[in-house]
């Protein structure tokens, strides 16, 4: 018994010292599965992933939660967008570094092309983010053209192009870097390319400048009635880079080059700080007519008209002596150019039965011939 006793003993202290040494120095295969990079690859990548996580849920819960206590929909958009991009970036940045634990396995070349492939997939994510929010920004500028004067809804679509070419150049930029691509060269000769085109094609950059200058100096807007001095009369339907497009009273619309357009003179009759516009009728009545009566009728068919503008007042205003005829023009404001002829044509028609109807008569040109002496008869 006590041999027996004697043994476990012994057995016992035996385990005892083995799983001291498991403690103190691990086995080779647990020493060379922590010592593995693919392992140490795999832990960095789920470090990235739990960052990226993190990220995103730092976003959605405290960032988010503020912003919604702002009346503004616009900066609730922008970290709605941002969750993609951050998330990618720290996903993907843990791959980079991965990879970079791997070199010995992948080769340079492999790393090299890996690093280059993750870093444009980065790269994208935030011009994607870029883009879209850029565009909600100028959008919601354009909303509120009395905060932000520059940003109108015809200026918008050209801030916007720009902004769109702008971050693709630059993100085209950063994917070469990315790439170890020397830009210097490809600078050079896009110099060269560019001064050859802008040789081969001057009247399109003359109209896309002038385009540009347009939409900054706004001469007429998007909606406004234009007449041109070649005779165009119209409303404006687009301003683009090129040509600037017009709806004429025909329902027929007239393309013009914006070369055109900026050397032109051009008479804006929906500028000034009100819409409103005036019209003309004119009419002449016949020597000897009480030119009281007359002003008093031409008045009063503008104040009877509800289609015309009570204020500014309507007048009326006796102009010249013309050579058959007292000549009046009546004026009247109409609440946009658009209406001009219909409401003139009315006015014609009011004055001709008005007048008709008052006995006031409308000369037309005659002469009196004078036969100061009859030819002699010989016979």
């Amino acid at each position: 018994m006590e041999h027996q006793t004697e043994e476990a003993a012994q057995d016992t202290e035996a385990a005892d010292q083995v799983l001291e040494t498991l403690i103190e120095q691990p086995p080779e295969i647990l020493a060379e599965f922590i010592q593995n990079p693919w392992t140490e690859a795999a832990v960095i990548i789920t470090i990235g992933l739990v960052l990226a996580k993190l990220a995103e849920v730092f976003i959605c819960t405290v960032v988010s939660r503020l912003m919604k206590a702002t009346d503004n929909k616009l900066d609730d958009l922008v970290v709605q967008l941002l969750h993609k991009p951050l998330f990618t970036s720290f996903a993907l940045m843990g791959l980079i570094i991965a990879s970079n634990s791997l070199k010995v396995q992948l080769g340079e070349t492999a790393l090299a092309a890996t690093g280059a492939i993750l870093k444009t997939l980065i790269i994208l994510s935030w011009l994607r983010f870029f883009m879209r929010s850029s565009g909600a920004i100028l959008e919601s500028m354009g909303r509120n053209p009395d905060y932000f004067a520059f940003a109108q809804k015809d200026t918008v679509p050209l801030m916007r192009n720009l902004a769109t070419v702008f971050l693709l150049l630059a993100g085209a930029y950063a994917i070469l870097i990315a790439w170890d691509i020397d830009v210097t060269g490809l600078v050079a000769s896009a110099g060269i390319v560019g001064l050859a085109l802008s040789f081969a094609a001057q009247d399109t950059l003359s109209h896309l400048f002038a385009g540009v200058a347009i939409l900054a100096d706004r001469p007429y807007r998007i909606g406004d009635f234009i007449v041109l001095d070649t005779g165009e009369r119209g409303q404006v339907t687009a301003i683009g880079l090129r040509s600037t497009r017009l709806m004429t009273r025909d329902d027929v619309e007239v393309s013009i080059p914006n070369g055109v357009m900026g050397g032109a003179k051009i008479v804006n009759e929906s500028g000034g700080h009100d819409t409103k516009f005036r019209v003309r009728a004119t009419v002449g009545v016949a020597y000897g007519s009480d030119v009281k009566h007359v002003l008093e009728i031409l008045e009063s068919i503008a104040r009877n008209n509800e289609e015309l503008c009570d204020e500014p007042a309507p007048r009326a205003r006796f102009r010249a002596f013309g050579d058959s005829s007292l000549d009046f023009e009546l004026l009247a404001w109409i609440p946009e150019p658009s209406l001009r002829g219909l409401r003139v044509h009315e006015m014609n028609c009011e004055i001709y039965r008005r007048f008709n109807a008052e006995g006031v008569t409308i000369p037309f040109p005659q002469q009196d011939l004078w036969v100061r002496e009859l030819p002699v008869n010989d016979e």
